[in-house]
């Protein structure tokens, strides 16, 4: 099997819709042979993602949470706050996508063939 490389432009283009293409050509689904219990996925490469459109009110009112494990241990941080780190959109893009793809032994390694670049 030959993994193809799939370039996307990530300028003016929601997350999630993005994240759903995505996530497709990770999981091998655009693909006539494809089967559920077999990694046949290409490779993704995202350019542009500084260019990324947030519509609505997301920047402020929409949040990320983390769990530790310990009572008390739910934390939450905002679009905003993660946007303003260096890596803040590809961190929201690698979770948008990591979300989108079943919970299966493979899906480490379909996210290791998604490629962003600032």
């Amino acid at each position: 099997m030959r993994r193809e490389l799939h370039k996307l432009d990530a300028s003016d283009q929601a997350v999630g819709r993005l994240a759903t293409k995505i996530a497709i050509i990770l999981r091998g689904k655009n693909k006539p042979e494809f089967q559920p219990h077999i990694d046949m996925g290409d490779i993704v490469e995202v350019i542009n993602i500084n260019k990324l459109k947030f519509t609505g009110k997301k920047l402020e009112q929409k949040k990320y949470y983390k769990y530790s494990g310990y009572p008390g241990g739910l934390k939450e941080i905002k679009l905003k706050k993660i946007i303003s780190n260096k890596d803040g959109y590809a961190e929201i893009l690698h979770r948008a996508v990591k979300q989108m793809l079943p919970a299966v032994k493979f899906r480490r390694d379909m996210m290791k063939r998604l490629i962003i670049r600032l």
